[in-house]
């Protein structure tokens, strides 16, 4: 592996540690990545799931740092996202690279577009919401983690924004609220997925590694000192970089 593939791991990884703290969709940036440096779609796909584990351990201990905590409904959400997880991964593991990269490019352009209009992302940290944690929304939001779940496994890019927007429209969790609660559930999901790809032997360490290293120092610094205006920034970086990167990654396939 060439220096300037190292260098280009470590910036990607660090952006997109940022980008999945502060909302989500760092995978759009990565999993073309991974792809364009040479490994097919399946270990690409695999591989992104050590750089996710990490960045999301790393950000639950910045949100902990500043007294941030997802509690025990963060962790069931995890839970019925992982066994949504377990159904996705098997399904990638049997999609061919030529359809699975069509697949990513066309979903890449649809999450910047949610990216760029999703209104969970307009919430305020410190907007007077109403939570709605009754058991009716409880049940809706475990069915929705599942269902993300079973994305989120097959092809992880866009899930942080998927998560956020059902915590945010079911349960009317603040812009803060639902990070963190992201951050927990990704984790959680992220445990099967790795396993499933691992014992198909479809992970990279070294790829997965250089990744983690990089995303979790982005996912430290935004945990910790991400402000809501950052995010049209994102926002528009987001949508010229993963627009392009969709076009080079349909013509690859």
């Amino acid at each position: 592996m060439d220096f300037w593939q190292v260098l280009l791991l470590v910036v990607v990884g660090f952006l997109a540690g940022i980008i999945n703290t502060m909302a989500g969709g760092g995978s759009l940036l990565t999993m073309p990545l991974l792809i364009f440096l040479g490994l097919d779609s399946t270990m690409a796909n695999g591989t992104n799931r050590i750089a996710i584990l990490f960045q999301n351990a790393t950000a639950i201990g910045g949100y902990r740092s500043k007294k941030q905590f997802a509690g025990k409904f963060g962790f069931i959400l995890g839970v019925a996202a992982l066994l949504g997880a377990i159904i996705g991964s098997k399904i990638a593991l049997e999609i061919s690279d030529g359809v699975f990269n069509k697949i990513l490019a066309v979903v890449m352009i649809l999450v910047v577009v949610m990216t760029a209009i999703n209104p969970s992302l307009q919430l305020k940290d410190g907007q007077k919401l109403v939570h709605r944690m009754g058991l009716k929304h409880k049940v809706f939001a475990v069915f929705a983690l599942f269902l993300t779940g079973i994305y989120g496994g097959f092809i992880q890019a866009g899930t942080g924004l998927f998560i956020m927007a059902a915590l945010s429209f079911i349960n009317r969790y603040s812009l803060l609220e639902a990070n963190v609660a992201k951050a927990t559930i990704m984790l959680v999901y992220t445990l099967s997925a790795i396993v499933v790809f691992a014992l198909d032997g479809q992970i990279n360490l070294f790829y997965g590694l250089s990744l983690a290293f990089s995303m979790s120092i982005g996912a430290w610094w935004a945990s910790r000192w991400s402000t809501a205006g950052g995010q049209k920034y994102i926002k528009w970086f987001m949508l010229i970089a993963v627009t392009a990167m969709a076009i080079s990654l349909w013509i690859k396939s």
